[in-house]
């Protein structure tokens, strides 16, 4: 190592780091530094060098252990230095054309052998086959239901603006007539970005989007993503009982997949509009009721709405204003069957304009219940 380089500072990582840590932080400064990813850039080229070299070492427990006990001049302490071929790996700054850095792989090299799958994509050059093409993402829309769509269910069909396959190309995103060749990038591996047979990281290619084929001429109407933005029409099916911030899905409808691949789902978030009589709690439905002073003094039956219709509903007498009636069933639906209830909150409506006679009656009560109703609040301060 050159005098004055730590190879922890290096890979940007403490001295007690593990070793998934080291591993993590190479894979990300190796795809940053790559020589193919700077072409022509000496600065690069030679980090590229030093944080390959880093991970060379503190990759292997034996070669860390004498680096953080002499340092700089750890291979002086055995047979095992940088470039020794230990562990299966050599490193040689000179490289062959171009400057380049090269690596050799040997049979047996622990740790680089589940480097290899992970990290390179591949072993002693070879080249995996080309990934599959992703999936397209979900997309999240907002829906709002009504009291009525959400106690009955059934279909609502909308419309949103969303990506959609391409009509020209049908997601291949080719031009009509135009073939698909190899990808130059990744040689048809689909992986990360290729180089001297092997892919540094597990990402799909950027150019191909991993699946080892680009058109040789792309669709002029999506420009060869394979899919375009416009309005398309989406039916959903809106389920008994759905209730505010509620999730459906509608398989299928999401963002179209990369060159043909599945599209992935569209979620809908339930929002629940006001309605203009009830108010909803979950499975139970609450709705103010107006009664006379009669009947709330006298009792009797008065006609409750519903969901479904009008019910009759018994009022005891001596209600008071603010009470509340419950009907059993007569609420939202539930998921695992049967229905919430129906809450009537009683409120006496007071008489307005009365009449002689009225107000004579009033006055009578009055003096036949000559009791004060806030005693008990005026006696307890």
């Amino acid at each position: 190592m050159a005098a004055g380089k730590d190879y922890y500072q290096l890979l940007g990582v403490e001295r007690s780091a593990t070793d998934k840590e080291i591993k993590s932080a190479y894979r990300k400064l190796a795809r940053k530094y790559h020589p193919d990813v700077n072409p022509g850039d000496k600065a690069s080229e030679e980090r590229f060098k030093d944080i390959s070299e880093a991970y060379e070492v503190l990759s292997d427990p034996d070669k860390r252990q004498k680096y953080d006990a002499f340092g700089s001049q750890w291979d002086s302490a055995g047979p095992s230095g940088p470039g020794a071929g230990a562990g299966g790996f050599t490193f040689r700054p000179g490289g062959t054309s171009g400057g380049g850095v090269q690596f050799d792989f040997e049979s047996g090299g622990a740790p680089w052998e589940d480097l290899l799958g992970g990290f390179f994509g591949g072993g002693g050059g070879g080249r995996r086959p080309a990934a599959a093409a992703a999936r397209g993402g979900d997309l999240q829309y907002e829906i709002e239901v009504s009291l009525e769509e959400a106690f009955r269910g059934g279909e609502r069909r909308f419309t949103i603006t969303a990506p959609d396959t391409c009509p020209t190309c049908h997601g291949t995103g080719a031009e009509p007539g135009a073939s698909l060749e190899t990808c130059p990038q990744c040689q048809g591996s689909g992986r990360g970005v290729a180089w001297r047979g092997f892919s540094i990281g597990g990402d799909s290619c950027d150019r191909c989007s991993g699946t080892g084929r680009i058109p040789s001429q792309k669709c002029h109407t999506c420009r060869g993503v394979g899919h375009v933005e416009r309005p398309r029409a989406v039916t959903v099916s809106i389920p008994k009982g759905v209730d505010e911030g509620n999730k459906l899905r509608v398989a299928g409808q999401g963002s179209p997949g990369e060159h043909g691949a599945p599209a992935g789902d569209l979620y809908l978030t339930v929002k629940m509009r006001p309605h203009a009589l009830f108010e909803r709690k979950g499975e139970d439905l609450f709705v103010d009721l107006p009664v006379t002073f009669a009947e709330a003094a006298l009792g009797g039956d008065v006609e409750v709405p519903t969901m479904t219709g009008r019910v009759t509903m018994k009022i005891p007498p001596g209600v008071q204003s603010g009470q509340q009636l419950r009907l059993s069933g007569q609420g939202m639906p539930r998921r695992a069957g049967g229905s919430g209830n129906l809450v009537a909150r009683l409120k006496v409506a007071v008489p307005r304009n009365l009449s002689e006679e009225e107000r004579e009656l009033i006055e009578k009560l009055r003096s036949l219940r000559a009791e004060n109703p806030r005693d008990r609040i005026l006696m307890g301060r």
